[in-house]
C-alpha cells in the first residue's frame, strides 16, 4: 500500500512540476510578447497616457512628484511603472510572477532609474509594510485573471493614504480571434484588421493556454459596486483600450478605514 501511495505521489509532483514548468514558461513568453507590443500598438500607448493623466491629476500642485509614493499593482514586466517613474514619481511595481519581475527588474538596470523598484508579491496576501504607505495606486488589466479580484480592490484601498487615488482597467469582456479579425476589417478595412492582430492574436493565445482562473469581466455597473464595496469613491468611469474592450475607473479613498 504504501508503495501505491509512493507512486501516486511521485507522480502528482511530477504532474504539479510540469504544471509549474509550462506556466513558467508561458509567463516569460507573454512577458515578452507584452514587452514586443507595448511600444508597437496604439491602444496601449493610448491607455498608459490615459492611466499617467490620471495619476498627474491625482497629485496635488504643490506636491513635488518624487514625493508621490505609486503602486503599480499586478505590474507584470513593468511598463507602466516603468513609465511612472520616467514621469518623476517614485514607484513600487508587485507582481506574483516572478519571472515577469526579474524581466522589470532588468529593465530598471537598463534605464537605471533610482526612484522606481520591483517586487514579487501579490497584495491579495496583503503586507502590513504597505497599508496607508501610498498616495496613489494603479492596476491595469489584471484583476480579471486574479483568483481573488476583490481581496486585490480591498487591500489597494488599505494601501492607500486617506484622500490617495486609485486608477484600475479592467476587461469587459472576451477578444475572440476571428470575429474581432472580421469586425474590424469590416469596419476599418484590412489594413487595420492586421495590424490589430499585434494584440490580438498573443492575447488569443495567452488565453487558450494560461492557468483558468476566472476569468472576472465586469460590466459598469458592477465594476463600480466593487469599487464601491471596496472603499472608494468613484470619480470616472470610462470605456477605453482596444475596441473599448476595457473599464477605466478613476478612484478616491475618502477615510482610513476604507477596504478593512
Amino acid at each position: 500500500m504504501s508503495a501505491v501511495n509512493g507512486m501516486q505521489g511521485l507522480k502528482a509532483a511530477m504532474v504539479g512540476g510540469a504544471d509549474w514548468s509550462l506556466q513558467r514558461a508561458l509567463t516569460v513568453g507573454y512577458g515578452v510578447v507584452y514587452d514586443y507590443i507595448f511600444d508597437r500598438f496604439a491602444p496601449y500607448q493610448s491607455l498608459s497616457g490615459e492611466v499617467l493623466a490620471c495619476v498627474k491629476a491625482g497629485t496635488p500642485g504643490d506636491m513635488p512628484r518624487r514625493d508621490v509614493r505609486v503602486l503599480d499593482i499586478g505590474c507584470g514586466p513593468g511598463n507602466i511603472t516603468l513609465l511612472l517613474a520616467e514621469a518623476g514619481f517614485s514607484a513600487l511595481g508587485i507582481d506574483p510572477y516572478e519571472p515577469l519581475v526579474e524581466l522589470a527588474r532588468e529593465k530598471r538596470r537598463a534605464k537605471q532609474l533610482g526612484n522606481v523598484a520591483f517586487q514579487h508579491a501579490d497584495v491579495a496576501t496583503g503586507d502590513p509594510r504597505w497599508i496607508g504607505a501610498f498616495d496613489q495606486v494603479v492596476n491595469v488589466h489584471s484583476l480579471y485573471a486574479h483568483p481573488r479580484p476583490l481581496d486585490v480592490l480591498r487591500l489597494a484601498c488599505r494601501a492607500l493614504k486617506p484622500g490617495g487615488r486609485g486608477v484600475f482597467v479592467n476587461f469587459t469582456r472576451r477578444v475572440p480571434l476571428v470575429a474581432t479579425f472580421q469586425a474590424i476589417r469590416r469596419r476599418e478595412g484590412l489594413g487595420s484588421a492586421m495590424r490589430c492582430l499585434r494584440w490580438v492574436l498573443p492575447n488569443a493565445i495567452f488565453e487558450a493556454i494560461r492557468r483558468p482562473i476566472g476569468p472576472h469581466y465586469w460590466p459598469e455597473a458592477e465594476f463600480e459596486a466593487h469599487l464601491r464595496e471596496a472603499g472608494f469613491t468613484v470619480l470616472d468611469l470610462r470605456r477605453t483600450f482596444f475596441d473599448d474592450v476595457s473599464l477605466l475607473a478613476w478612484v478616491r479613498k475618502d477615510s482610513d478605514q476604507g477596504g478593512g
